[in-house]
Formats: structure tokens, C-alpha cells, sequence
């Protein structure tokens, strides 16, 4: 009897809520005198019939200044509307939320409501407005019958970003606020090109200082290989540094493949050059300020007598020239803290995960182990001291995780502005346009149209603007 008394009063609530809404459609429509057309399409001058329709009057101004319209009032955040449009009374900001998101239901495009995005789980509140958009909580459950596409990750970022989103946020043209996902995304490939001098300039003042770190390397017989927990327990293994090498190697063709293929390619190879610089420029200075004994007898290293400074240059030409790397006949001493190669495998092991689905586990799995191994590889050579090691993994890893949560996060972005242009040199300028987290999606750069495109922006139309130049002389 309880139970069909508890059943009876939640079907009159029903049917009341039910003419509720009649009553308030009606209303609405009397209210609303302009043909119906999609939210998305509307006018900014149409956002402001609806707001006084709406009975917002005194916010149409505002909207209006900020050149909202319907697509923008579509996206627009319960955090935007209180500190942006600077909407402070409390009952008008709720009834605008609930507004918008009634108008969220009625589009045809996808949208993540915008009560769910200052408010992620609260799928239970949003369900009576009958969103077709709206994630379920079984989406985000344990025992979630979602497909496996749908938890797959598609952004570049593990920390950002949830790996069971609904399969609308998987659409490549759309992106979504509430996800995190950018809404813009353009090439700017000025900023790569800077970004790409920028590291190839750090490249070049590290083959400088090596050169200079050489020249003053401490003598072996005054100065013993230092105790180490890893050497002195390890055999020396002749060939392991050759290994690691072949290992960075692989992994520098496996990031080339990526880049290549990838659609934000631009994006991706500019934050890779902007971290590589830093951090190598970084290496500079701790390699520069100390000098390490060497770590093994096996290393033929003295210092060098003193030479004019195009001796040096042509030193630093050939360090530059063979990438540091003792297969191309390279071989530098001092260079110690800390291990040039261990940064080298890091980055291109976290850049080849970041930058690729999650469902290429095996991918991930192979590069970890690379980069383990590659590591291993040093020591097994005593080209290096364990802490050279541990510091280079340690200072690369935080650098890219403390980069890409300041490029994923415009408010840490703007919060840390200052001690992001010390760490990192024109982040904000590398940066600035990106607001999200970059999906990882693909594309095939050598399709007709990516072609011609690229015909077109880089060979015609300088060579047109040129004929057009002389043709004004």
C-alpha cells in the first residue's frame, strides 16, 4: 500500500510538471513573436529579443557589448556569465542558466549543458529538462557498457581530461567547452618557425659550452671516478651507449612519423621545440657551473690545452653537426650534469604519448620501455653518473607536465604569467591562442587538397606578390 501511494504521487507530479511545461511553452511562444529558427543561427540583436522575452532586459546591453550571440550564448559558462558579464544578483543568474540550457535542447548541434560544466556530476538535476545531450552516470561507471571508442582517450592530455566522454564529444569538427577541448585551433606557423630557431639556437649554444666544459674536464688522475650506488656495482658494458642511441634514434623516427600525420601537427612540433630548448638551455647552465669527475678509467678524458677561438668553433660545428651522438663520431667529456641523452629520451617518450590515443597502448608500452632501456643503456656504459640520470628524468618529465598544464589551463596560464616567462621563454607568445586541450586527431598532409593548399600559400602567392611588386617599380 505504501508503495502504490509512493507510485501515485510521483505520477500527479508528472502530469503536473507536465502542464507546467504546456503552460510555460505557451506563454513562451505568445511571448516570442519571430519565426522559430535554431538558437545556434541567431543574431546578436535576436539575443537580445530573447533576453527581453526572457524578461533579462537589463543584461541586453551587456550581451550586446560582448557581441554574444547565438552560438556564443550557447557556449557561455555560468562562471562567464557572473564575472564576464557581470551578472550579480544571485535569482537572475540561475533563471539565466536554466534559460540557456532549455535553449541547449532545442539546438540541433551537441552541447555539454551548461549547468554540467561548473557542475559535472549533477546528471540528476539536468535529467527533468530532458536534454538528449546530457551524460548518464552510467557513462562514468564501473560497470559502463559504453563502446570502445568511447573510452578511448582523443585529447592530449591524461591529467585534463576524462577517458569516457560521451560519443558526441569524439565528433573532429566540434569542440566542446564543458570538455576542455580547444575551440580554436590554427596552425600559426610563424610561431613554429620561431619556436624551431629558438631550438635549433639552444642546439648550437650547447655545443659552444660542451666544447668549453671539455677543455676543462678534471683530471683523472687527480681527481677519481666519485662513489656511485649504480657503477660501482654494474660491469662496464662496452656497446651499451651505442644501444642507447639506436634507441633515441627509433624514437625520433616514431615522433617524425606522428608529427607528420597528425592534424595539429604545427601545434604539436612547436611545443616540442619551445620544451627541448628550455630544457637544454637549462642543461647549459648545470653542465657549465660544475664540473663532475669522470665517471669511468674506460673514457680517454683530459683537458685540453688552449686553442684560438676558430678552433673552438669548429669543435662545436662537429658536436652540433653529429647531434652529440659517439655514433657519428662525436665525443665530448664533462658534459655530466646532466645526461643530455636521458633528456632526449624522455621528451620524445612523453611527446609520443601525449600525442597519440590511448587505444595505441602498445605503442605507449614500446616507447616506456625504450626509454627505460635507453636509460639503463647510459649507466650499463658509465658515460654517466646516476644522478645525471635521475636529475635529467626528473627535471624533463616536471618541464613538459608543468608546460602542458599551463597550455591547457589559461587561468594557471594568466595566474603564473610571471614565472612562465622565466621558465618558459615567449610562452605567452607560443600559446596565446590556444584554449583548450589539443585533440588528437589525423590527417593525410599528402591528399590532393593539403596539396595544393600548400602550393597556393607557400610558392604562389609569395611568387605573385612579387611579380605584383615589380610590376608597381
Amino acid at each position: 500500500m505504501k508503495k502504490q501511494g509512493l507510485l501515485n504521487i510521483f505520477r500527479s507530479a508528472r502530469s503536473n510538471r507536465g502542464g507546467y511545461e504546456k503552460t510555460r511553452r505557451t506563454s513562451s511562444r505568445e511571448r516570442w513573436s519571430t519565426p522559430w529558427k535554431d538558437p545556434s543561427e541567431w543574431s546578436i540583436t535576436e539575443v537580445g529579443q530573447w533576453l527581453d522575452t526572457q524578461g533579462f532586459s537589463d543584461y541586453a546591453e551587456k550581451f550586446a557589448k560582448h557581441k554574444v550571440d547565438g552560438l556564443a550564448l550557447l557556449l557561455l559558462t555560468e562562471n562567464e556569465l557572473k564575472v564576464e558579464m557581470d551578472i550579480k544578483v544571485l535569482g537572475d543568474l540561475k533563471r539565466l542558466v536554466v534559460a540557456i540550457l532549455e535553449l541547449q535542447q532545442k539546438t540541433s548541434l551537441p552541447f555539454v549543458p551548461i549547468a554540467q560544466q561548473s557542475f559535472p556530476y549533477t546528471q540528476s538535476l539536468l535529467s527533468p529538462f530532458g536534454n538528449k545531450h546530457v551524460f548518464h552516470q552510467s557513462h562514468l561507471g564501473t560497470n559502463s557498457t559504453s563502446s570502445p571508442m568511447s573510452r578511448c582517450r582523443h585529447h592530449s592530455s591524461d591529467s585534463q581530461t576524462s577517458e569516457k566522454l560521451d560519443s558526441t564529444l569524439n565528433e573532429p569538427s566540434v569542440y566542446h567547452r564543458g570538455s576542455g577541448r580547444a575551440t580554436a585551433l590554427h596552425p600559426e606557423y610563424v610561431k613554429t618557425i620561431v619556436a624551431i630557431s629558438y631550438m635549433f639556437l639552444v642546439t648550437w649554444i650547447t655545443a659552444i659550452v660542451m666544447v668549453f666544459v671539455h677543455d676543462r674536464v678534471p683530471d683523472t688522475e687527480r681527481h677519481p671516478p666519485l662513489p656511485d650506488i649504480f657503477l660501482d656495482n654494474v660491469p662496464h658494458i662496452s656497446w651499451a651507449f651505442q644501444l642507447c642511441e639506436i634507441t633515441i634514434l627509433l624514437l625520433t623516427t616514431t615522433w617524425v612519423i606522428i608529427l607528420f600525420f597528425h592534424k595539429h601537427r604545427s601545434i604539436a612540433l612547436r611545443r616540442f621545440s619551445a620544451l627541448s630548448g628550455s630544457v637544454f638551455l637549462l642543461r647549459c647552465a648545470t653542465m657549465f657551473i660544475t664540473s663532475l669527475s669522470v665517471p669511468g678509467s674506460h673514457l680517454d678524458c683530459a683537458p685540453r690545452a688552449p686553442a684560438e677561438l676558430s678552433t673552438k668553433i669548429h669543435q662545436a660545428w662537429i658536436i652540433w653537426q653529429g647531434g652529440g651522438l659517439s655514433i657519428k663520431g662525436v665525443r665530448t667529456c664533462g658534459d655530466y650534469m646532466f645526461s643530455g641523452h636521458t633528456t632526449a629520451l624522455t621528451i620524445l617518450n612523453f611527446f609520443i604519448t601525449e600525442y597519440t590515443p590511448r587505444r595505441m597502448y602498445y605503442l605507449h608500452i614500446c616507447s616506456w620501455v625504450l626509454n627505460v632501456f635507453g636509460i639503463f643503456f647510459i649507466l650499463a656504459a658509465h658515460e654517466h653518473y646516476s644522478i645525471d640520470v635521475f636529475i635529467a628524468f626528473y627535471i624533463t618529465s616536471r618541464m613538459f607536465m608543468y608546460y602542458h598544464s599551463l597550455a591547457n589551463n589559461r587561468a594557471l596560464h594568466q595566474r603564473d604569467s610571471f614565472r612562465t616567462k622565466i621558465w618558459f621563454p615567449m610562452f605567452s607568445y607560443f600559446e596565446a591562442n590556444i584554449d583548450g586541450i589539443i585533440p588528437n586527431e589525423y590527417s593525410n598532409p599528402l591528399k590532393e587538397d593539403n596539396l595544393k593548399w600548400f602550393w597556393n600559400t607557400f610558392v604562389m602567392n609569395p611568387f605573385l606578390g612579387l611579380r605584383m611588386k615589380k610590376k608597381l617599380k
